[in-house]
């Protein structure tokens, strides 16, 4: 099991930098989740990314297959919504769009003509709702691709095994499990 979840030991490079994105960035940090929260993580994906573990775990999972633009697009647009300065919409509006949604994005996310032209009409006065639909094509996306992924791959049965999270601790669905080492730490 060591071998196949080594990854998830190692640092991720969003963790890393979590502090130098934003101050009010918190650094994930799982050092216990119960086997009723993992398994809720399967009901759905809005269940999973809401939750701290959940959304660092899935981060995990989709750097492995060297997937993870959807996520970080999702996370971005996310933090968008929350800002609360209208002088700062525009400045994060276009390090989004080019980050993700340009033609030549670095991490650009695969969205049909129609929503990225509507998206690259909203840069012209962007508000916090300019990344909505494109959103939500992501968001559907990795519903009906990664997320399923994800939970059939060997990491999320794993977390979700109770023998690999402390099966002594496993007398009832609602124990904690120690899975900090199935998790990705970030200090």
């Amino acid at each position: 099991m060591k071998h196949r979840l080594g990854f998830l030991l190692q640092k991720s490079d969003s963790c890393e930098h979590s502090s130098s994105h934003s101050k009010k960035d918190k650094a994930v940090t799982c050092q216990r989740v119960s086997q009723e929260e993992v398994k809720k993580w399967a009901e759905s994906l809005e269940n999973l990314i809401t939750h701290e573990c959940g959304l660092a775990a899935f981060k995990a999972f989709l750097k492995s297959e060297y997937s993870e633009e959807n996520i970080d697009f999702w996370i971005s647009c996310e933090e968008y919504k929350k800002i609360k300065s209208p002088s700062k919409l525009s400045p994060r509006a276009k390090k989004i769009y080019n980050e993700f949604i340009s033609v030549q994005a670095t991490k650009e996310v695969n969205l049909d003509s129609c929503t990225r032209e509507e998206t690259s009409r909203n840069m012209l006065e962007p508000t916090i709702t300019c990344f909505d639909e494109a959103q939500k094509k992501i968001f559907n996306l990795m519903e009906k691709d990664s997320y399923r992924r994800f939970l059939k791959s060997r990491f999320y049965l794993d977390l979700a095994s109770p023998s690999n999270c402390g099966a002594e601790k496993q007398k009832t669905p609602k124990s904690s499990s120690d899975c900090a080492s199935l998790l990705p730490q970030c200090a």
